[in-house]
């Protein structure tokens, strides 16, 4: 076991040590630029994942890099409490004009999860009810408050009860949606354009418009999950965009702090900010210490220019199409390939029979080390391990995805049944008996 993986074990998650043995992901990852990442051993990867999203504008670029050293060097007050920072000033400014649609306010955060929650309580504060409503096969997160609203029963059952008034609806249903915003009791709908954790499901455009139309009759405010797909990544700068509709409330995350700051954002409307936070006794009901810290605030407002700088939604709109295009006929008629859909630069592989049930749930991981070994970094969806996901940086060049595209092609070549994925786990397993669940 290399030092980096034996220190993780020993003091922040052996679990996750031990899987990622088990799975043939034995390596440790040091450096990252652009679309590529290096392990120890010097080996170079082509990223499809970006960190789970997180890196829209690619790893280390050189402008949010060179903004961040200058940032330093001006001695700002990072943590400003005691008067408005001029950093998050800028930034929700900035958010403002980018989001359109009334979305004026910003309430800062540090993480997705913790974006949702901000949308939650600021839905109960503005509209005085407490019921949520979210969709099956969601996920928002890890947090409490996130967790309640989010359909893993494996993540959800160790920390139950959690919060109450907390119901699902089938994703894309909207008589299910009406049926459940009829009694006139709940204070938010929270939906992701996309079901990326629970395999890459698309809503359909007319659904969140009826879903807008839904919650103005009803008195609900609607918000949309974009921690993932915002920022460029399915082809315009938000994906609600493209459904030519509006939220109450946008939570973002991820890719908002350029991969290298923790940075998220609840925006709304100035009506719902002031009805939840408008009186004085209330202003200080949201926040918390790193909330819209002068580092993450500059990170994120340089991200925003290097998107529109550098055109990446549109980039991701024509590159992802034709990455698109190019896996269906690469994989066209491949027996374990079920359908390749995608949004942008927001492709998904599905899985299909005619693996056995068990293999199917696993496949995807197999497959995934498949690509790994060739130097592709990929993961299925997190909640549907039958669906690969890619979701590369938004700077990937047409000569990278040619590249992506041909090593995909070939690792299914040569995984055209069930056989070479049952026997690739079977030496996995052994190997891992003989090493004692060594990470290797």
């Amino acid at each position: 076991m290399s030092g980096v993986a034996e220190r993780y074990a020993r003091h922040v998650d052996p679990a996750f040590v031990k899987l990622l043995g088990v799975l043939g992901y034995g390596r440790v990852f040091t450096r990252a630029s652009g679309v590529h990442v290096w392990d120890d051993q010097g080996r170079q990867y082509l990223d499809l994942l970006a960190g789970f999203g997180s890196a829209n504008i690619g790893h280390s670029h050189p402008r949010l890099v060179a903004r961040l050293h200058a940032l330093l060097e001006e001695q700002p007050l990072n943590l400003c409490h005691t008067g408005p920072s001029p950093y998050a000033a800028r930034l929700a400014e900035a958010l403002a004009e980018a989001a359109g649609g009334g979305l004026e306010m910003s309430l800062f955060c540090t993480s997705g999860a913790e974006a949702v929650e901000a949308a939650i309580k600021a839905a109960r504060a503005a509209t005085g009810r407490s019921r949520i409503v979210f969709c099956d096969g969601a996920y928002h997160g890890l947090s409490l408050g996130a967790l309640s609203v989010s359909a893993s029963k494996r993540m959800r059952r160790p920390f139950e009860p959690l919060l109450p008034g907390c119901d699902a609806v089938p994703f894309g249903d909207a008589e299910a949606l009406e049926r459940a915003l009829a009694p006139r009791d709940a204070a938010l709908f929270l939906v992701e354009p996309v079901q990326i954790e629970g395999g890459l499901r698309f809503a359909p455009p007319a659904f969140l418009q009826k879903a807008r139309a839904l919650c103005t009759k009803y008195g609900t405010l609607l918000a949309l999950d974009e921690v993932q797909t915002g920022i460029g990544r399915t082809g315009s700068r938000f994906a609600f965009q493209q459904a030519q509709m509006a939220p109450d409330l946008l939570v973002l995350g991820k890719s908002l702090g350029g991969s290298i700051a923790p940075a998220a954002v609840t925006m709304t409307t100035r009506a719902v900010q002031k009805a939840a936070y408008g009186p004085t006794r209330r202003f200080d009901l949201h926040g918390s210490t790193f909330a819209g810290n002068a580092f993450a605030s500059a990170a994120a407002l340089e991200t925003l220019q290097i998107v529109h700088d550098e055109r990446l939604a549109d980039r991701s709109r024509d590159n992802g199409g034709v990455m698109l295009a190019a896996l269906r006929e690469r994989l066209a008629g491949h027996p374990l390939v079920a359908d390749v859909r995608g949004q942008g630069l927001l492709i998904a592989i599905d899985l299909r029979a005619p693996l056995p049930s068990m293999t199917v749930r696993i496949a995807g991981q197999w497959l995934a080390l498949a690509l790994l070994e060739q130097g592709i970094i990929l993961q299925p969806a997190s909640q549907a391990w039958s669906v690969l996901r890619i979701e590369p940086p938004l700077t990937i060049d047409p000569i990278e995805i040619a590249r992506a595209v041909e090593i995909i092609g070939n690792v299914f070549d040569e995984h055209r049944s069930a056989a070479p994925l049952l026997g690739r786990s079977g030496r996995r397993v052994v190997e891992q008996v003989i090493a004692k669940g060594r990470f290797r």
